[in-house]
């Protein structure tokens, strides 16, 4: 059974920093595309970056320039560095394997950001 577990939320002002990270149990990284998504109060939740197997990259445009998506792959685990944060960052993120429909999520992590 996968496990994913999300650590790095917290508040911080606007324009400031925060890293997540998510670690996994198993033999993840070797078959799994990573993920991280978000979701907004009121808001569904949506994708903010993912990472490929290969190593590729793809960001919302939102997060476009700002947010970068990272793996090590002998720890098992997955970065999400987010820089130059916005009030509209706000929300809980998620670490997801395989995708949204059928993968598996972690628990979530809280991403305050006050202006």
């Amino acid at each position: 059974q996968v496990q994913l577990v999300e650590s790095g939320g917290g508040s911080v002002q606007a324009g400031g920093s925060l890293r997540l990270s998510c670690a996994a149990s198993g033999s993840i990284f070797s078959t799994n595309t990573m993920g991280w998504y978000r979701q907004a109060p009121g808001k569904q939740r949506e994708l903010v970056a993912v990472i490929f197997i290969g190593g590729g990259t793809d960001y919302a445009d939102s997060v476009k320039g700002r947010f970068t998506i990272s793996r090590d792959n002998a720890k098992n685990t997955v970065y999400l560095q987010m820089n130059s944060l916005k009030p509209e960052d706000i929300g809980v993120y998620y670490c997801n394997a395989g995708g949204p429909r059928f993968g598996t999520w972690g628990q979530g992590t809280q991403v305050i950001v006050s202006s």
